[in-house]
This record gives structure tokens, sequence and C-alpha cells, in this order.
């Protein structure tokens, strides 16, 4: 599992830019989940049916050690446009590209 990957997404998309009506504490909460999962997705996680209720205790940890670091970070120092944009992803890539909103 990579935990840290998570953070370096988000140095990666430069989802730190400012802005004075920023988002909510609920829509960076909405957004770590997304990334969470597209991690996830990414790193081939996929389960059967009996393992769906670990891999959901694993994101769920990942969630839980960022959580309060990057909601404050994402409601402070983020563009709301740019969490619209990284919440409309399907993946990692398409993340990546949100930096490029002006």
């Amino acid at each position: 599992m990579k935990c840290w990957t998570l953070g370096t997404v988000l140095l990666a998309t430069g989802l730190a830019t400012g802005c004075k009506t920023g988002p909510s504490a609920d829509q960076c909460k909405r957004l770590l989940d997304h990334l969470v999962d597209l991690e996830f997705k990414k790193a081939g996680a996929t389960a059967s049916d009996s393992a769906k209720a670990e891999l959901a205790k694993q994101k769920q940890a990942v969630s839980d050690v960022r959580s309060g670091e990057f909601i404050e970070a994402c409601t402070k120092r983020t563009a709301r446009t740019r969490i619209d944009c990284a919440l409309a992803a399907s993946d990692l890539e398409a993340v990546a590209k949100c930096d490029e909103i002006k």
C-alpha cells in the first residue's frame, strides 16, 4: 500500500493555490476520499466480495492518517475550481491536469 503517494499527488498537482472563496471542509473530505480511491485503483486494488471489507478498512486508515492535515491545507489554500476538477477526475493523471486551471 502506498500511504505517502497521496501526499505526493497533492504536491505534484499543485492543489495548494489560495482562494478567498475556497472549498468547504466537506468538499475537501470528499476529495480526500476520491484521491484515496484513485490511488488504490492505480495500485490495482480490486477485491472479491470477501476482501472488500479489508480493502475498505485500508482505505479508511489512509484517510484517517492524512485527513486533518489535508483538510486544513485544502480549505485554506486550494481554489474551489481545482477541487471540482479533481473530484470529476477518473484517474490520477486527470487530477494532475487540474493544476493547469487558471
